[in-house]
């Protein structure tokens, strides 16, 4: 069996690079990178006194929040789905 070919994509988040290294295409990282660094600013403006560590952990929590906000509303019309189909 052969292993997928990963995909080695340099992106900027808070002016700073990374190489990101995974299955993705390059599009879907540069994507969430973006997305990532957009989060980040809109923080940081609300926010200026915080450092770069801080603010990548409250980056992470919103996006997590945001994240377990759109798999309840997914769970919630799977369910809905499921029930509708069993009528």
């Amino acid at each position: 069996m052969t292993e997928p070919k990963k995909t080695r994509t340099t992106v900027e988040i808070y002016n700073r690079s990374y190489t990101i290294i995974g299955d993705e295409p390059a599009s879907h990282v540069e994507l969430v990178a973006s997305l990532v660094d957009q989060k980040m600013n809109e923080i940081k403006d609300r926010n200026g006194y915080l450092d770069t560590t801080r603010l990548a952990v409250l980056t992470a929590v919103n996006t997590m929040s945001d994240y377990v906000k759109l798999k309840e509303d997914y769970d919630q019309l799977l369910d809905l789905i499921t029930r509708k189909e069993e009528k």
